[in-house]
């Protein structure tokens, strides 16, 4: 074989890799940026805050979330993975009832980060919580870390994934607060599809910028962390609580 022969299929032998690892590079390059010119700041703090006294009772956010991020289930409620669920909690003195979304809640220190042993789960600049699924080997020690519960494996194959989404067998997912869509300026689905068709019981945005909405209304009403106990600094706020 000559050598331009050789250097020609080494050539095609590396755009193939690439094209096949293509996904998992766009999660990484969401690590570092909001787009190729814009990179992801510690400025920001991303963030949602939930009032839970307009959350009715639908699921809405969670059919946007997993139908923006191509997550689908197998009919197994045990171990279908969830970004987003509704949560129920009744007060054991008054026997009052509320309902939640829950979801990542996209701590400054997350338990999750701390404990993976490949630097797979990462915060961004900007707050958000990830995994990198090059370098996530599926030990679930991030699952079992997370006090929210909000951490799925991945046991079976996955089909009708999105470009921006990277997903696959054997490895962790959770939350990203629709990444993809923060970086073109865009709001997490999960917030639109409650704005539209739910309670409008969610809001997003920076909670370090004072003309953001969400900024002022943690100002000028009441706010919880789940699990304040912990002092992780939640980014996900509720109201109602």
């Amino acid at each position: 074989m000559s050598i331009e022969r050789r250097q020609f299929l080494a050539w095609g032998a590396v755009a193939v890799a690439g094209a096949a690892l293509a996904p998992g590079f766009r999660l990484v390059e969401l690590a570092l940026a909001r787009s190729p010119q814009e990179a992801a700041s510690v400025l920001q703090r991303w963030g949602m805050l939930i009032d839970i006294t307009r959350c009715i009772d639908c699921d809405v956010c969670v059919t946007a979330c997993h139908e923006e991020n191509g997550v689908s289930g197998h009919g197994r409620p045990a171990t279908d993975p969830q970004w987003i669920r509704k949560v129920d909690l009744r007060d054991r003195h008054t026997g009052h009832a509320q309902t939640l979304p829950l979801m990542c809640q996209h701590c400054a220190d997350p338990p999750c980060v701390d404990v993976c042993p490949t630097g797979a789960s990462f915060r961004r600049d900007d707050g958000i919580v990830l995994v990198d699924k090059h370098t996530c080997i599926g030990c679930r020690y991030c699952v079992l870390a997370c006090p929210y519960g909000a951490r799925s494996f991945v046991h079976e194959a996955t089909s009708g994934q999105k470009a921006d989404v990277p997903r696959g067998k054997g490895t962790v997912e959770s939350c990203t607060l629709c990444v993809h869509r923060v970086d073109r300026d865009e709001t997490p689905a999960c917030v639109e599809a409650c704005n539209l068709d739910g309670g409008k019981a969610m809001a997003f945005g920076d909670l370090n910028d004072p003309s953001a909405e969400i900024y002022r209304r943690l100002r000028a009403e009441p706010s919880s962390q789940i699990r304040a106990d912990l002092a992780l600094d939640t980014g996900v706020r509720y109201q109602g609580l």
